[in-house]
């Protein structure tokens, strides 16, 4: 019996140490398994801050791109309109032959008030343009709409073909 004793405290003994050495594995688990969450949560901090940074970057370029068009955008409508105010005056000769000085000198007036407008165009930046844009609708948001309709109207209509 003292053998059955024996062989129960040492089967116990040893079923503790195996007891003892698998909490130690966990243990080591556990931390090894922390360290790697720490890295890869860094990494992934890292990461998105590149992101971000990247994002910022994009983002400063497409406004500048944006700026760069909107200036290019608006000499071509001054260039635009400062031409249709010279085939105005241009006509205005013509006018005066067919149907009377009068209606000649409206297309000068017209053709002044293009080429004043031209001018004005120019000598103000995009913001200037924008703001007044944005009090033009405070002001008058009807009107605003019904030209932001036409235009769209027009628009759809420039880019549909004919069908049928």
């Amino acid at each position: 019996m003292t053998e059955t004793v024996d062989n129960k405290a040492e089967a116990k003994s040893r079923f503790n140490a195996a007891l003892e050495e698998a909490k130690a594995g966990a243990a080591a688990l556990k931390a090894e398994a922390g360290d790697r969450a720490g890295a890869y949560r860094e990494q992934a901090r890292s990461k998105g801050g590149e992101l971000m940074t990247e994002a910022k970057a994009y983002g400063a370029e497409a406004k500048t791109k944006a700026g760069e068009l909107a200036v290019e955008g608006k000499a071509k409508a001054s260039d635009a309109i400062a031409s249709l105010g010279k085939v105005v005056a241009d006509t205005a000769g013509e006018l005066d032959n067919r149907f009377g000085e009068q209606y000649g000198d409206y297309a000068r007036r017209a053709s002044r008030s293009l080429q004043e407008t031209s001018a004005k165009l120019d000598a103000k930046s995009v913001e200037e343009i924008g703001e007044d844009a944005r009090e033009f609708v405070r002001k008058s948001p009807g009107t605003a709409i019904g030209i932001a309709a036409i235009v769209g109207f027009l628009f759809a209509r420039m880019f549909t073909g004919k069908r049928g």
